[in-house]
């Protein structure tokens, strides 16, 4: 699978560079913690109905998952971007499964929906294939 565009790290200043790499770092690393030890990991934002949608979606399916909240729309803004800049999705909610990025609320309602969530989890595998052209 191609990678995404991203600014090469030779192409950046390296002061830069190192601010970069210290942005909100404790909050990447409480992030990547539970990415690694959870099944599934919902990243969210309060008020945001996505993410209530996904919290419930998952909670009527009967699956566990771990729940980090940064902020509101009002606040913690910098720790959302820093978050969105490490996985290169541009919305939240952000899941998880076994590691893998699922996506936002439509994909992960599909993969609810056909069942390869559950099976992501259950086998211990990786999580969903990416549906081409969903959200």
């Amino acid at each position: 699978m191609p990678s995404r565009p991203r600014l090469d790290d030779r192409s950046v200043a390296a002061g830069a560079l190192t601010e970069m790499q210290a942005f909100h770092a404790d909050v990447l690393r409480d992030v990547q913690a539970a990415v690694a030890r959870e099944a599934v990991v919902v990243v969210g934002m309060a008020q945001n109905p996505h993410v209530k949608n996904v919290r419930q979606a998952l909670a009527a399916a009967h699956i566990e998952f771990k729940y980090l909240e940064y902020g509101s729309y009002f606040s913690m803004w910098k720790q959302r971007l820093a978050i969105k800049l490490w996985s290169g999705w541009p919305t939240f909610p952000q899941v998880f499964v076994r590691g893998v990025l699922v996506g936002g609320e439509d994909r992960t309602k599909a993969a609810l929906a056909d069942g390869s969530l559950q099976a992501s989890i259950g086998a211990g595998a990786p999580g969903p294939s990416p549906v081409e052209g969903s959200a």
